[in-house]
């Protein structure tokens, strides 16, 4: 069965609500197998270690880039209508939203992609968190919280459609693969490393491949379908608030986010329960629930005023090679490792060992 026919069956709203299914199962299984998380590598840098964590982000990044550039490559995907490059991008925001971000990150010791893996192996924790950061996120975009946004976003906004740099510094379309495999062999050099094994690489570069099938899928779909299907893929700020209003409300259709949310869940669910992984996890005290939370909300507002979060900026973006994703994507690394630094940090043994015990939101 052809695409034209599918979309003709299930109509427009149902063809991209199943895409984001798609997309969001191999997310979610990849994503929980991997332990893919950000905030992990930006921690094992501040600690100036280039461990696993940061083996498996690597390489999700490259498996991203790499996918990505060839669809566009082959003519298989315009990024130009992808809203990165369609439209003006704001640097003030990716600047200032990525920091505030990063350091969110830190203290809910998770990007919201992470958290909602986590809340379905049973982190209570995380759904909890999860749920603020949907919240704040909301209000950023619409609520509350929207003249701040606008106002930060809007203090440096690029002339015209984002810049690619690609473009900007005159290189071929041909470098965007070229640069995928270069970070590629890092991943793979400090992988051997840290003795990763291959299963977990697999994995990894599978949380990468969900961003490739969320490009592909989007674009073939606004290619057929009658109504406008954005040309875009995985990330998880607009995606958890416009979830969130699905489930409170009526009225609202659906489409390649609502999708997305669920399907994520689904898959992180399904893999840790066929490994065993499923454990009800709560808090460990009031000043564990603030952290958590108070993070929660600073990546809500920082993520809608960045332009997304660390998959949507960090990886689906940066695969278009938008500059203010690349902006947002360096100023999260850059809030993580300084939060860690500053807030972590303290708690180190004398030889400079942090003697915490990790907690499973934390692993």
């Amino acid at each position: 069965m052809d695409l034209i026919s599918i979309v003709e069956q299930l109509d427009d709203p149902a063809a991209a609500a199943l895409a984001g299914v798609l997309a969001g199962l191999v997310f979610g299984v990849s994503a929980e197998r991997s332990r893919f998380c950000l905030r992990a590598a930006a921690v094992e840098m501040a600690k100036g270690r280039l461990g696993p964590r940061m083996a498996v982000w690597l390489l999700t990044f490259s498996t991203a880039l790499l996918w990505t550039q060839g669809l566009h490559w082959s003519g298989m995907l315009d990024l130009s209508e992808s809203r990165w490059l369609a439209s003006p991008g704001t640097l003030s925001g990716a600047v200032i939203g990525g920091l505030v971000f990063g350091v969110g990150m830190v203290l809910a010791r998770g990007c919201p992609g992470r958290l909602l893996v986590l809340g379905a192996t049973g982190n209570l924790r995380a759904i909890l968190s999860g749920l603020v950061f949907a919240v704040v996120a909301q209000m950023s975009l619409r609520g509350i919280f929207s003249p701040l946004r606008e106002a930060v976003s809007g203090a440096w906004v690029t002339k015209g459609p984002n810049p690619n740099l690609l473009a900007t510094f005159g290189l071929p379309q041909e470098m965007g693969i070229a640069i995928g495999v270069a970070f590629a062999l890092l991943a793979l050099l400090i992988a051997r490393r840290a003795a990763v094994s291959h299963s977990v690489l697999l994995f990894g570069s599978g949380v990468g491949f969900a961003v490739a099938i969320g490009w592909a899928l989007t674009y073939a779909l606004s290619r057929v379908s009658f109504d406008p299907v954005p040309v875009g893929s995985l990330t998880f700020s607009g995606p958890s608030a416009d979830t969130l209003m699905f489930l409170l409300s009526s009225g609202l259709a659906l489409n390649f986010d609502i999708g997305l949310v669920p399907a994520v869940a689904t898959g992180a669910f399904a893999s840790a329960w066929a490994a065993g992984r499923l454990e009800w996890q709560g808090w460990d005290g009031a000043r564990s629930m603030r952290r958590y939370l108070s993070g929660a909300a600073l990546m809500g507002f920082g993520a809608m005023t960045a332009g997304g979060c660390t998959i949507g900026a960090g990886v689906t973006g940066g695969s278009t090679f938008a500059l203010t994703a690349w902006v947002a994507l360096v100023s999260m690394w850059l809030g993580g490792m300084v939060a860690d630094r500053l807030i972590d940090g303290r708690v180190q043994s004398p030889a400079g060992t942090n003697t915490a015990p990790l907690s499973t939101a934390q692993r």
